[in-house]
């Protein structure tokens, strides 16, 4: 048994334990104030904006599933693939491990499609490819402004981070490393749609980053859009950390913290995380009108039943023919078929 073993056993509940310890954290060092600040400043325009911008990121995101499932051999419709994806976000708002709803996106599209593993590997992929432009947009944003990360994590807390980062990547690597190569391997395959899910993927990110900054508008901050935009692309970069409960955690404590070390305030900071957590979890609300739809039977082909062979009815035996010497209703040979006898001759005198 290798050493990693126990570590993968606890995962899940390490991650629970470490969201609720840094949400712990945020109330016993900052109060609980900017948590009901930020589902009291909510007003109907926030909400509006929240379903739109919702409704643009999830058909952008499901059209990339739709890509990269056909590029693996697998029929989705992009209806169909709407559906699902607003399902999987409610699951994911509203579950603790944050990606319970992924998981049943992935089965259930599997189930239908007769091929669960490469069903699996679609959302895999498809999640993969949006992480992966995220990546790369924060790496853009740190090398366009070095001094960014002392800035926004000062000190020793500059260290953590990619150390979290890595012990999360070796738990990744470690519980999938059996479906790793397979997937790799299938993943050559996506090359040709590559760019249009690149592209899909970084659209459905400035939704997001969008969103973030009408939270931050509603918590009040006021400061300029090319301010917020970096913090809000870098917060959305700590979301990705499978370290939170139905994705918070991370991102309040990362908005506290950048907040208060750029002048923003860390109240501000932590009432725009709040904010932006409620319009995330608006914005999935149409999910619910699938949640509880029955799940659609497999595409596999049916074969069609065979006709009956048309038998012909025997015909029906020919009636006895009546004559005045048979008794109606019996055939011939019984006893009503006795012929009467003449009547008697009188002689004549």
């Amino acid at each position: 048994m290798s050493t990693a073993t126990p570590l993968v056993r606890w995962w899940p509940w390490l991650r629970l334990v470490a969201g609720l310890a840094i949400l712990g954290a945020l109330v016993w060092r900052m109060g609980t104030g900017a948590f009901v600040d930020g589902l009291r400043v909510i007003t109907v325009g926030p909400v509006l904006a929240a379903l739109g911008i919702g409704l643009l990121t999830t058909v952008l995101s499901a059209w990339r599933w739709c890509l990269i499932a056909r590029g693996l051999g697998l029929a989705l419709s992009l209806p169909a693939a709407i559906a699902d994806y607003y399902r999987s976000l409610l699951l994911n708002a509203v579950l603790p491990a944050g990606v319970l709803g992924d998981v049943h996106r992935a089965v259930n599209h599997g189930r239908r499609s007769g091929d669960v593993g490469n069903g699996v590997r679609a959302v895999v992929l498809e999640r993969f490819a949006g992480q992966a432009v995220l990546l790369v947009l924060g790496a853009a944003v740190l090398l366009a402004q070095p001094s960014f990360l002392g800035m926004v994590l000062p000190g020793r807390t500059a260290l953590v981070l990619p150390a979290v980062v890595l012990v999360v990547a070796a738990v990744v690597v470690v519980r999938t490393r059996a479906a790793l190569g397979t997937t790799l391997a299938r993943a050559r395959e996506l090359l040709p749609v590559a760019p249009k899910a690149a592209l899909l993927s970084a659209a459905a990110i400035a939704g997001h980053v969008t969103l973030f900054v009408i939270a931050a508008r509603t918590a009040g901050v006021s400061a300029p859009v090319l301010t917020l935009m970096p913090l809000m692309l870098l917060a959305l970069v700590v979301m990705s950390l499978p370290l939170n409960v139905g994705g918070w955690g991370p991102r309040e404590g990362f908005t506290a913290l950048a907040f208060g070390t750029t002048g923003l305030g860390a109240t501000a900071g932590l009432t725009t995380a709040v904010v932006y957590g409620v319009l995330a979890l608006v914005a999935s609300l149409p999910g619910a009108v699938t949640l509880f739809r029955g799940t659609r039977r497999t595409s596999a082909p049916t074969t069609r039943a065979e006709p009956v062979p048309c038998v012909p009815r025997p015909a029906k035996a020919a009636r006895p023919h009546r004559t005045r010497y048979t008794r109606p209703g019996l055939g011939r040979g019984g006893a009503g078929d006795r012929p009467r006898s003449n009547p008697p001759s009188h002689s004549r005198a």
